[in-house]
């Protein structure tokens, strides 16, 4: 490796590292959201607190990201297994996903169809389907634009077989579960896009997407009710505009430098979601601006992290995955963020890595592990050429986006 390559790549352990810190921050920080004056953070059974139940789908997680670190290395390494696995993952996830709409086979949660039961050892947990949809998706997208024998340019080659796997996937989550639906379209769509694929073949998946989107919004009048209480949330603001109002009065309480760690009211009944899809408010509240920034800049790092891990990858399918999951993480965090800060309606979406839950962080952390598996590989060759275009390319070739 050249001098100019060692600069450029990035060692698997700063990957996990910055997950590690950002899931240490969100399980002390759903310790304070879910205590209680009437129940101690440590009971006798802690599997059975929050915290408990926390700690333990973060130490899975971490056994996760270094499992699929290890086995993915292997996978890349092999080109059959890189056509093969993506496809058999992305079936599964299909299965899964529709096996969630039948009913006796879901298991509703909050009135919505997107859980499938499971109750490892007693402790019942849950599974989203949509959460294993995100990676399959991306890494069937990856071996699908990727191929060394694909181009990208090519509608029935690569495009329409991508776009079609695309919006399988959106109209099976959409169903029940829009925010999801609408992050997995523009994290497919900018996939598209850095492949190369023509910029007619994406104006015309676009508007399609566009008017699919727009079916599945005015589908479910609580999706309309949640823009509209957006709009004006002071009009209703003990019903539907509650969650908003609590959510800036929760950040607005910290100020620069919180009110104190445990130190937050909000989380006592007020602020609805506190340990879970609101938890960045909880942090701007017993953190302050500086606590909210701090996971805002590692956020940042990881981004950057992982943008490096790209740009070094071994091959074009590394690319475009690397790229495709990096983009999806950072993503679903800005539009968490988004959500808590009332930029945009609620949508329920996580905020990865710091959020409570189970479906989520395992698979966060397998993505991330399959991201360190990435940068373990490109560390052991030199760093290609960026071509300056829309297109992600190889060393000395590639398919030009214009």
């Amino acid at each position: 490796m050249d001098a100019g390559a060692a600069h450029r790549t990035v060692r698997p352990a700063a990957v996990i590292l910055i997950a590690a810190m950002l899931m240490s921050i969100g399980l002390v920080m759903v310790a304070s959201a879910t205590a209680s004056l009437d129940r101690p953070l440590f009971a006798s059974r802690i599997w059975t607190t929050p915290l408990g139940r926390q700690a333990i789908f973060i130490l899975a997680g971490l056994a996760i990201m270094l499992a699929t670190a290890r086995i993915s290395i292997g996978i890349l390494s092999s080109p059959t297994l890189r056509r093969r696995v993506p496809r058999l993952l992305f079936a599964l996830a299909v299965l899964l996903l529709a096996a969630a709409l039948i009913p006796g086979l879901a298991d509703p949660h909050r009135g919505s169809s997107r859980w499938l039961g499971l109750a490892p050892l007693g402790i019942d947990i849950g599974f989203q389907p949509s959460e294993f949809a995100k990676l399959a998706l991306i890494a069937l997208l990856a071996s699908i634009l990727g191929d060394a024998n694909a181009n990208p340019r090519l509608f029935f080659r690569a495009f329409l077989p991508a776009t079609l796997a695309v919006a399988v996937c959106v109209a099976l989550v959409g169903k029940e579960n829009f925010g999801t639906a609408a992050l997995l379209g523009l994290v497919a769509g900018s996939l598209l896009f850095v492949a190369g694929c023509r910029l007619h073949h994406l104006l015309l998946i676009a508007g399609l997407g566009a008017f699919g989107m727009t079916v599945l919004l005015f589908g479910a009048q609580y999706r309309l009710d949640r823009i509209e209480s957006f709009r004006n949330f002071w009009a209703d603001p003990q019903g539907a505009g509650y969650q908003p109002l609590q959510s800036l009065v929760t950040i607005a309480s910290g100020g620069w430098f919180g009110v104190g760690l445990g130190s937050g009211i909000q989380k006592y009944g007020y602020l609805p979601e506190s340990h879970t899809d609101f938890v960045f408010a909880v942090i701007c509240e017993e953190l302050g601006i500086f606590g909210g920034g701090l996971v805002i800049a590692l956020f940042c790092v990881f981004v950057w992290v992982g943008m490096r891990t790209m740009l070094a990858a071994a091959s074009r399918f590394e690319r475009l995955l690397a790229f495709g999951l990096t983009f999806l993480i950072a993503t679903q965090a800005a539009m968490n963020i988004a959500v808590v800060t009332v930029m945009t309606p609620t949508t329920g979406v996580p905020l990865p890595m710091l959020s409570a839950g189970g479906s989520g962080m395992f698979m966060t952390c397998a993505m991330v592990g399959v991201l360190a598996a990435v940068a373990a590989r490109g560390g052991q060759r030199t760093v290609p050429a960026w071509s300056g275009s829309n297109t992600i390319v190889e060393e000395g070739k590639g398919v030009s986006a214009t």
